[in-house]
């Protein structure tokens, strides 16, 4: 097993390297890791062939975030925001409760 470390949005990612052969060998253990830690793991299958296994609530918010990313006007949006809670511009309202 190999680990890779990669920077996404200035966090350090960590992404597991396995082949076929150590992946059938010990399957819990790489399910466990990709499942408890949010790790994502690559299954190397040859020469520029390959498998992603990630955990479902990796999958869930990857796909959300395409969808907000989908539209030129959702993204648009997520960027303007994002710079008012660095610029500190961000704010608290109350929810009405019925």
């Amino acid at each position: 097993m190999k680990f890779v470390h990669i920077f996404v949005h200035n966090k350090i990612q960590i992404m597991l390297i396995t082949s076929v052969s150590d992946f059938r060998k010990d399957i819990k253990s790489y399910l466990d890791r990709v499942a408890k830690n949010f790790e994502t793991l690559i299954i190397n299958r040859g020469k520029d062939s390959g498998i992603v296994v990630m955990s479902l609530e990796e999958y869930n918010s990857l796909m959300a975030t395409n969808h907000e990313l989908s539209s030129r006007t959702n993204e648009i949006r997520l960027d303007a925001a994002i710079e008012k809670l660095r610029s500190g511009q961000s704010f608290e309202k109350n929810r009405i409760e019925e």
